[in-house]
């Protein structure tokens, strides 16, 4: 099922510890639109703008697949809000930066990045129809930190 021209719900649900743990990962029609949207609104302009693949490293996650990973029930990959991503040959932060500049966006976090090496690390991109608080925020040695700190 395509969820945008450049994104699949194949893509969004994938995931390693749901297939060895035999959990069952399938969202409901709620958790799909919202990741429609979050195609739409952040993915797509992003692909467009770098004109290059983007890999989803974690998208959506159901309830038993969050509390496997050590993540809340509520989070927004729970509600198909967020995805973890990176563009593969693009710096990370240049990245994050373009999103918290110029798309609309929930929460945007920096987690994992290590200056000087461009590949480090991912970014975590959410949308959330009607609630978009442009939260910036870096995850570093295992502390949130306000802003994009490199």
């Amino acid at each position: 099922m395509q969820l945008s021209p450049h994104f699949t719900l194949a893509e969004f649900t994938a995931s390693a510890t749901a297939k060895a743990q035999r959990i069952d990962n399938t969202p409901n029609a709620e958790q799909i639109a919202a990741m429609t949207l979050l195609c739409t609104k952040v993915l797509e302009p992003l692909r467009a703008h770098f004109g290059r693949p983007i890999r989803i490293t974690s998208g959506f996650r159901a309830p038993k697949l969050c509390l496997a990973v050590g993540s809340s029930v509520s989070s927004q990959h729970a509600k198909g809000e967020a995805a973890d991503l990176e563009i593969p040959g693009i710096d990370n932060l240049t990245v994050a930066s373009f999103i918290r500049d110029r798309l609309p966006f929930d929460q945007l976090i920096l987690e994992n990045y290590v200056r000087g090496q461009p590949n480090s690390g991912w970014i975590h991109a959410s949308y959330r129809g009607g609630r978009l608080r442009q939260e910036v925020l870096t995850y570093s040695r295992r502390a949130y930190f306000k802003g994009l700190l490199a």
